[in-house]
């Protein structure tokens, strides 16, 4: 790139709106190209706050998001600050423990704070000498044929501000977004799915974990399920998911023991009853919102990434990592068409738009996953099956939750490649079965049995299967 090249990228201006996880980590790969990054946050800066206003589930790190922090060299810095968690911990009704863990041995993801994450990446967008910081600010107005944008400041008075390119990076309900909707041809849907979430914590015991640390605690219920995620501080962090119905059947702190002590019994010592009475009425279960959209860009002046493109239920444990990838995404594409933003953003659509449907539907799937299928013995013998597979050929029968949690296949290819798979596996599993039963005729077609001990033989059989406990 030449000199002249070089001063017009200089001269770019990149506004960042929102100050989130995915604009603070936009504001670093921006800075790094060279452009003049401007952050507009509405709320105050949360390293300085007393109070940090907003969710505070935990986050699962894993592959995609730290391939988008590697590149801005923070990758090495929030891992050291994350607890790895190598398989999902099933507490079952009766107490009995069972590990599933979910990939090979040395594959794990990360709980990590999210409010210790975004006040990282902040600092870290800050140490560019081209980024400036705004906050207190909040979008009234854009135009997407000029990129001017129009601020309400914590004094009353009103901002106004310049980009060449607007990256709409304020979540779910997105300001920059409401300016697409007003557009025809733009494609829009939220869903509110009939559960809430809850949080309570865990403290530590005695300084240490009251619980093993390194996995991701599940209790599902079939309609409803708690989990638990391990913090640096020895706690861990349990959130509930049920129906809105069901929490507010609850109404008196009895009621909430006694809605443990049926369904989490062995929590309730760990969390402490006063604690549970105290924390449930805290606050009322908090909704959950999924969004698809397309496209993602308006002509060449606006994108949106993160939430404010694909808002996704949290049981895949991708949302942060999706909308890390979509940074890294972009920046790909920024290489190939040399930072033209007419021809970058059609093709960051084009490229991202599947995915981002796909990683929304592929969590709504999770959510039944994880409160319903893992208590299936059916559902345990497909993860083995499918883990025998993978071992015998690693590169072309993968899980799918390897495929979207260890590398960056995408993720609407992955679930192709997951509905392809299922289909071949069935059929080696019907054929092997159907092979069984020919067998077996063939055999007793060739040596026909003794009626009276074959049926006290079956008796036995019967009898046993009988005396097998459900879990």
């Amino acid at each position: 790139m030449d000199e002249s090249s070089r001063e017009a990228k200089r001269r770019k201006v990149v506004a960042v709106v929102g100050g989130g996880l995915v604009g603070a980590l936009n504001a670093c790969f921006f800075a790094k190209r060279g452009f003049d990054v401007e952050l507009f946050e509405a709320r105050e800066d949360i390293r300085t706050a007393r109070t940090v206003k907003g969710r505070s589930i935990n986050l699962a790190l894993s592959h995609r998001a730290r391939q988008a922090l590697k590149h801005v060299g923070m990758e090495e810095k929030i891992v050291s600050q994350g607890i790895p968690m190598h398989a999902r911990m099933i507490h079952s009704l009766s107490g009995k423990h069972s590990a599933i863990p979910y990939g090979k041995k040395g594959q794990y993801i990360l709980s990590v704070d999210r409010a210790n994450l975004n006040k990282q990446l902040l600092t870290a967008a800050e140490t560019y000498p081209n980024t400036t910081l705004k906050f207190d600010r909040k979008l009234l107005d854009w135009s997407p044929e000029t990129g001017e944008m129009t601020f309400s400041r914590l004094d009353g008075l009103e901002e106004h501000s310049k980009a060449d390119l607007i990256v709409g990076c304020d979540g779910a309900f997105s300001a920059i977004r409401k300016q697409f909707l007003r557009r025809s041809r733009f494609n829009y849907s939220q869903t509110y799915i009939p559960h809430g979430y809850m949080e309570l914590s865990m403290p530590a015991v005695k300084g240490e974990f009251a619980m093993e640390p390194n996995y991701l605690h599940i209790w599902p219920r079939n309609t409803f399920m708690m989990i638990a995620l391990p913090n640096m501080d020895k706690t861990f962090t349990c959130t509930l998911f049920m129906p809105f119905e069901e929490f507010d059947k609850i109404t008196t702190e009895d009621e909430v023991i006694e809605f443990f002590q049926k369904y989490f019994s062995d929590s309730i010592p760990l969390i402490g009853v006063d604690a549970l009475k105290r924390d449930f009425f805290r606050l009322p279960g908090q909704a959950m919102v999924s969004v698809k959209c397309s496209p993602y860009h308006i002509g060449d002046k606006c994108v949106i990434m993160g939430d404010a493109a694909h808002a996704v239920v949290p049981f895949y444990g991708q949302g942060m990592n999706a909308g890390f990838e979509d940074c890294i995404v972009f920046d790909e594409i920024m290489e190939k068409f040399n930072e033209d933003f007419s021809a970058v953003l059609p093709e960051y659509t084009t490229v991202r738009v599947p995915d981002g449907h796909a990683i929304a539907d592929l969590a709504m799937y999770n959510y039944v996953e994880m409160r319903a299928h893992v208590n299936s013995r059916w559902f345990l013998f497909r993860k083995h099956v499918d883990n025998f597979f993978h071992f015998l050929m690693p590169k072309t029968m993968i899980p799918l939750y390897t495929m979207v949690t260890f590398t960056r296949t995408r993720y609407h290819q992955a679930v192709e490649r997951w509905h392809w798979q299922n289909k071949v596996i069935n059929y080696i599993l019907l054929g092997s079965a159907t092979g069984v039963v020919l067998g077996v005729s063939y055999l007793l077609l060739k040596n026909p049995p003794d009626v009276s001990r074959l049926r006290l033989s079956t008796d036995k059989v019967w009898n046993k299967l009988l005396a097998i406990r459900s879990p």
